[in-house]
């Protein structure tokens, strides 16, 4: 593989491209109007305007997007995350184009692709899942049976998607019939699919998921877990790993039922096995993303494994170098989605140009970005500015880590969520490990959002100031340190 076309924009093209740069691998980008400028687009050795700014006309052409690779030579074509990364139609032409997708095979991709698929699946590996219907359901009085049984709360999901579309939570049988059709007319919009299923309703669950590689040879891993409870619009913001609350036997079973689901569809790559864990720690099968996901960092970080160059050589048919043996945790990593959102105001997506931006550095920092000072934040696309994620030695250490690099990142020109990720390192619920995905809902709020930045703003005037008055006079510093000291001595004695 001497060539591989990245179909994506942004951090992740970007994150992609530099591994195979180090593998030797050229690379070509594809890009938007918007993008014309994006630093993927520099940073690749050759680059495809596909169209204007809206993805329809851009990014999700499939066949200009194998066109170009055709016409450029490319060996390869890695999907991302997003987009096209898990549309089995793309997967087949790539393959017809007699060019290697690095990712999954089309059996794959569909069968996890569809939760009644996958639940099925899950079942007949005997992965624990929630009590639910194993079909799509259509008829309203037999939905109403079922939900009786199952017992209420249940939730009501799309067979098809994901990202929190056509999904209801219905609290009692009166409202069953109203949510059903509400869940399928937004499935049927956003998918193209309006098939729903019922599950029991975890309240207050964990989000916990899998890592798995799996190559054609039958071998198949896992590397450990992420915690991804911290969660707007049951989208994650805050990832970590490992989790602050898993044994190793717990952390065992899990992995272990992961790679049971990578098995049930023939995986190959890199892929994602998710599941929700109640408050007594059973943990249930929840769906398989087959692709890389957004919070991968945080996994290479505690494993010092490099995914996109475990995809690249599990694409070219190679053998995984490694056994579930050789794989260790070392320490603990924090990853923080900066998005373009207000958390002030419900986290409502901004737009605008990036006046200022800086990002942190230092030992165990890492900024995936996809954007530079005097760019302009599209309206286009996902509102993700950047991730940005730390690694230490323990959890702890890697919470003042994250805190100061947070501190250390300016954004100025568009609201961020810096202060809300602030806000969560700091609260007491995910200090201890305590939280789930309730965390937004159960202690988040503009006014508390708006008291933290005030007091951070305070401990910063009074530091300004003691540092001041310290500069004041060298001499009245010392006698004061003196008197000072004299004092802490006698309140010593004192004890």
């Amino acid at each position: 593989m001497k060539k591989v076309l990245v179909a994506n924009r942004g951090e992740i093209a970007l994150r992609i491209m530099r591994s195979l740069k180090e593998m030797g691998i050229k690379t070509v980008a594809v890009y938007s109007e918007a993008d014309r400028k994006a630093p993927h687009v520099r940073f690749a050795d050759e680059a495809v305007l596909l169209g204007p700014p809206p993805s329809s006309e851009s990014y999700l052409l499939i066949d200009k997007i194998i066109e170009a690779s055709k016409k450029l030579g490319v060996d390869g074509i890695h999907p991302g995350y997003g987009f096209l990364s898990e549309n089995g139609i793309f997967a087949e032409k790539v393959k017809e184009a007699g060019i290697t997708f690095i990712g999954p095979s089309v059996k794959a991709i569909e069968m996890m692709g569809n939760k009644l698929a996958a639940k099925k699946a899950a079942l007949e590996y005997d992965v624990p899942m929630l009590p639910g219907t194993p079909d799509a359901i259509k008829d309203k009085k037999e939905a109403e049976k079922i939900a009786a049984k199952i017992g209420f709360p249940v939730l009501i999901k799309a067979a098809a998607g994901g990202g929190g579309k056509g999904m209801r939570v219905v609290q009692k049988a009166e409202e069953l019939s109203e949510q059903m059709d509400r869940a399928v007319s937004e499935a049927q919009a956003s998918f193209g699919d309006g098939s729903v299923f019922l599950e029991k309703y975890v309240a207050a669950p964990k989000h916990i998921e899998i890592q798995v590689l799996s190559d054609s040879h039958g071998n198949h891993l896992y590397l450990f877990e992420r915690e991804c409870s911290i969660q707007r619009r049951h989208q994650k913001v805050v990832e970590e790993a490992p989790s602050a609350i898993l044994t190793p036997e717990k952390r065992k079973q899990m992995g272990e039922a992961a790679t049971r689901i990578a098995r049930a569809c023939e995986y190959t790559g890199a892929g994602t096995v998710e599941f929700l864990m109640d408050e007594n720690q059973d943990f249930f099968f929840l769906e398989m993303n087959t692709r890389l996901q957004v919070e991968h960092p945080v996994t290479e970080m505690i494993t010092g494994v490099d995914l996109v160059k475990e995809q690249v050589r599990i694409a070219r048919g190679e053998k995984l170098s490694f056994m579930q043996d050789d794989l260790k945790i070392t320490g603990h990593a924090i990853e923080l989605r900066i998005y373009a959102e207000d958390p002030s105001n419900n986290f409502l997506p901004d737009i605008g140009k990036l006046h200022t931006y800086r990002t942190p550095d230092g030992p165990g920092i890492r900024v995936d970005s996809g954007y530079e000072e005097g760019m302009d934040i599209p309206v286009y696309y996902d509102p993700m500015i950047a991730k940005l994620s730390v690694h230490a030695n323990t959890r702890e250490e890697a919470l003042a880590k994250m805190l100061r690099a947070i501190d250390d990142y300016k954004i100025e020109g568009v609201r961020n969520t810096l202060s809300f990720g602030k806000f969560v390192m700091k609260h007491e619920a995910f200090i201890s490990g305590k939280f789930d995905t309730g965390f937004v809902p159960k202690y988040f709020t503009a006014d508390k959002l708006e008291e933290s930045i005030e007091d951070g703003m305070l401990a910063a005037a009074i530091l300004s100031a003691h540092i001041k008055n310290i500069s004041k006079s060298s001499s009245s510093s010392k006698n004061n340190v003196a008197t000072q000291s004299s004092a802490w001595s006698k309140r010593r004695e004192k004890r």
